[in-house]
Order: structure tokens, then C-alpha cells, then sequence
């Protein structure tokens, strides 16, 4: 679940360190992108371009290991570990929508899921929820699609090694991408409910009904304050003996704070 961003008395802060070594690979992983793109649209050194993506595949398992062994996990790193794996995906999908191995549409439907996910920050933030955890389907999900890619480079190569690459990595490509959508929908769900959950903390605790007009709100009141002249005065019943009579108020209630 998403933490708030301002830190709960009691609680455990995030870490706000910068140079660990788990940021240190994810500042690495970022600065190959643009090489990885030239790499793959000028030269077409597509040997070159898969090392540098199985460097970054590797990289990404290695700095979470890290992170979790050595409690060096930070804000900074759950921001730019997600920012590389997408921008991998971004520059891997132009290369090979430039190249013309795959199609446009495949690049728009991840692109669309992406933006609407950057869409939802803003509402998140302004309920003091920062960036959702990254689940399951969603790294099951960048997995396949980081999978596919090498194997669609390789499927323009001809013979057998390039046949066996174009149907595995179009399984992978579509499986990813489906598992991709399936995990935002995941990702709506969960900010749904944390919104939802923030409306109920914030809204005022005393919403119980004012006290009525001629009726004492303490022990000390006078019960014969909303009598009519002339009546006689009636004994309360027992205190403690069954619920309040509709009418008149609660005392735990109406001493209570709001």
C-alpha cells in the first residue's frame, strides 16, 4: 500500500538517501537509454544494443537484492528504479517502430497505459499518497515486454533463429502488454480505495445530531426545562437500565469532543 507522504508519528520514515549504491545503478541504468537508442536507430549494432539491455535487466534485479539486503531502500530509488524500466520499454518499442518491426499500435497502447498512469499522480499527491508500489503483474508484466524485445531484433534476421525469435517474442509482446493493462487497472483499483480511505480519516468525527432544543445535554440540567407550565414533574427511570428513549440526548454523546 502507498505510504503518505508526510511521515506518521511513531512511524518508520523513508529513507531520503541519494548516493546508495542500489540509486547509484538506477542513475547508471538511466544514462545507457540514449545510448541504447542510438545504438539500435543509427548504427543498427543490434549485438550491442542487447548487451546493453541485458545489462540493464541485470542491474534492475541487482539493485533491488541490494536494497533489500542492506536497508538501503530510498524515495529516490522506488522513483527512478520504475522511470528506467519504462523508459527501456519507451526507447526498445521507437526502435523497432522506426525500424518497421513492429507496428504503431503496439508503441500507442503502452504509451496510452503510461500516460493515464501519470495522470493519476496529481490526484494521488493531492490526498498526500505519493507514487503506488509496484505489484506483481506490473513487474511480471515490464518482465515480458523487456523479454520480447531482444527476441524482435533477432526476428529480422533470416533463417530459423529468426523465426523461432518472431513467434516468442510476439507471445511475449502480447502477453506483456496484456498483463501490463491487467496491472493498471490493479494500480486504478488500489488508489481508488486509498482515496476513498483518505475521505473517511479526514471527514469530522462529530456528525452525531444536536442536541434538542429543551432537553438537558448534561446530568447537571434541570429535566424539567422543557415541561409545560402546569405539568407534573416525572421521575427519570433508572440510569443504566436499557437505551435512551428517542428524543432526548446521549450523555457519553453529548459530552464527547467532536
Amino acid at each position: 500500500m502507498a505510504s503518505r507522504l508526510t511521515p506518521r508519528a511513531g512511524g518508520r520514515v523513508a529513507g531520503d538517501r541519494v548516493w546508495t549504491v542500489p540509486n547509484l545503478l538506477s542513475m547508471l541504468r538511466l544514462a545507457g537509454v540514449p545510448v541504447f537508442l542510438w545504438l539500435v536507430l543509427v548504427p543498427q549494432a543490434d549485438w550491442w544494443a542487447l548487451g546493453l539491455l541485458a545489462f540493464a535487466g541485470i542491474s534492475d534485479w541487482l539493485d533491488g537484492k541490494i536494497a533489500r539486503i542492506w536497508d538501503q531502500a530510498s524515495r529516490l530509488g522506488a522513483l527512478l528504479d520504475p522511470m528506467a524500466d519504462r523508459l527501456y520499454i519507451f526507447a526498445a518499442l521507437l526502435g523497432l517502430v522506426v525500424r518497421g518491426i513492429v507496428p504503431w499500435w503496439l508503441m500507442a497502447v503502452l504509451v496510452l497505459r503510461d500516460g493515464l498512469m501519470l495522470l493519476s499522480l496529481p490526484v494521488l499527491r493531492h490526498y498526500g499518497y505519493g507514487t503506488l508500489p509496484v505489484n506483481f503483474a506490473g513487474k511480471a508484466a515490464t518482465l515480458c515486454l523487456l523479454y520480447s524485445f531482444p527476441l524482435l531484433f533477432l526476428a529480422g534476421y533470416a533463417g530459423i533463429v529468426g523465426d523461432g525469435a518472431r513467434i516468442v517474442g510476439w507471445a511475449f509482446a502480447l502477453w506483456g502488454t496484456a498483463i501490463y493493462w491487467w496491472a493498471g487497472l490493479l494500480y486504478a483499483v488500489q488508489g481508488r480505495r486509498l482515496i476513498a480511505q483518505s475521505r473517511r480519516a479526514d471527514r469530522p468525527s462529530g456528525t452525531g445530531d444536536d442536541p434538542v432544543p429543551g432537553v438537558a445535554a448534561t446530568s447537571g440540567g434541570d429535566s424539567r426545562a422543557g415541561a409545560e407550565p402546569g405539568q407534573p414533574e416525572q421521575t427519570a427511570p433508572g440510569r443504566g437500565c436499557g437505551p435512551p428513549s428517542s428524543g432526548t440526548t446521549d450523555r457519553k454523546g453529548a459530552t464527547s469532543p467532536p
